[in-house]
């Protein structure tokens, strides 16, 4: 740790100016002890605190010697009031040494010293304290600075790790599905098959280029969910409608990648799966107050036997936008009129960031 005071420049001129302050205090301390106002005593106090916050300055490293040494709390304090007579003693005799130098001669410094001394004492004693709690305030600030800074990298990385510990469900997921679903086609229709295994190479090529939760445009992540929504209608056919409405000044807005997926994937299972109806997906996109406002909806058949899910889909992206946005996003769901919707707010003027 560098010296608290040395480094910063605010903290040396309030440093000085608390000198200054303690200089004029002693000066009046001495005015009444020895009963007049002396013309020693302004180069007295001149050189005393000079002297002083000097010796001052240089008790840091002993200090913080000590301190850091891991000592038994006896010696501690032992070494803490050592330093503390060494450093009083020091002052007062080159203060002395200084002020007899400087002062002329028929002075009468013998009468100022021995009439002041007792207050001096005093005085060094007091000051000593104020030194070494101010350095340790400094230090447990310096402390506590480093304590929140690891701890916020500790943060940021388990914040990483869960990020691309959610990301990494996101794919196997989907590429499990549609390996299925290509193997049927083999049989059934080989060149629905073919298709699929253009389009899905194109889908997984944009997944993984994407490094981290590094953001995408909404642009980007529509074109590629498109690839998606592309290689469920060469299986489904009619049985998929795709509707979309997008305001076009939302289409720069940055998002995590792969955010959306998870969505369509629940409206793909639990909607065309579960309907012999044609079903329609949903897409809309808006700016409201600031946020950018994404539904996804589909139709669904209540009368329908439900495809068992394990709910991966919605909290998985509901824990990305907790960690990656904080309180600043949300998602909400609802069920109405045979129609399942999902909501998501995403604050438009706030940058994507682990640390937001």
């Amino acid at each position: 740790m560098k010296h608290p005071v040395l480094q910063n420049r605010v903290r040396l001129i309030v440093w000085w100016l608390v000198w200054i302050l303690l200089g004029l205090g002693q000066s009046l301390l001495f005015y009444f002890a020895f009963g007049t106002f002396s013309q020693v005593i302004v180069p007295d106090i001149i050189v005393s605190f000079s002297v002083y916050s000097g010796l001052a300055l240089a008790l840091w490293y002993p200090f913080r010697f000590f301190n850091s040494s891991f000592s038994k709390p006896v010696i501690l304090i032992t070494n803490i009031i050592t330093i503390g007579a060494i450093s009083v003693f020091l002052w007062i005799i080159i203060t002395m040494f200084i002020v007899a130098q400087i002062e002329p001669a028929g002075t009468n410094l013998d009468q100022y010293w021995d009439t002041t001394f007792p207050y001096r004492i005093g005085t060094g004693v007091f000051i000593y304290g104020l030194i070494i709690l101010t350095y340790y305030l400094f230090t447990s600030l310096s402390n506590l600075a480093e304590k929140n800074a690891r701890e916020s990298k500790l943060e940021s990385l388990l914040k990483e790790t869960e990020l691309k510990m959610l990301r990494s469900q996101i794919n196997p997921h989907f590429l499990f599905n549609s390996l299925n679903s290509i193997t049927s086609l083999t049989v059934t229709d080989p060149e629905k098959a073919r298709s699929m295994v253009i389009k899905l190479s194109d889908f997984m090529r944009y997944a993984l280029s994407r490094k981290d939760e590094q953001p995408v445009t909404l642009q980007s992540e529509l074109d590629n969910l498109r690839l998606y929504l592309d290689i469920e209608k060469v299986r489904f056919g009619d049985r998929l409608f795709i509707e979309e409405k997008i305001d076009p000044g939302c289409l720069s807005a940055t998002l995590p990648v792969m955010l959306l997926q998870p969505l369509y994937e629940n409206a793909i299972k639990h909607g065309v799966y579960e309907s012999i109806e044609r079903v329609t997906i949903k897409t809309t996109v808006a700016l409201t107050d600031n946020f950018i406002e994404l539904t996804i909806s589909n139709d669904f058949d209540p009368g329908a036997s439900p495809v068992r899910g394990t709910g991966t889909g919605l909290l998985n992206v509901s824990r990305r936008l907790e960690l990656l946005y904080g309180k600043n996003a949300s998602i909400r769901t609802e069920k109405l009129d045979n129609v399942f919707t999902v909501k998501i707010y995403i604050p438009a003027d706030i940058p994507q960031t682990l640390n937001s």
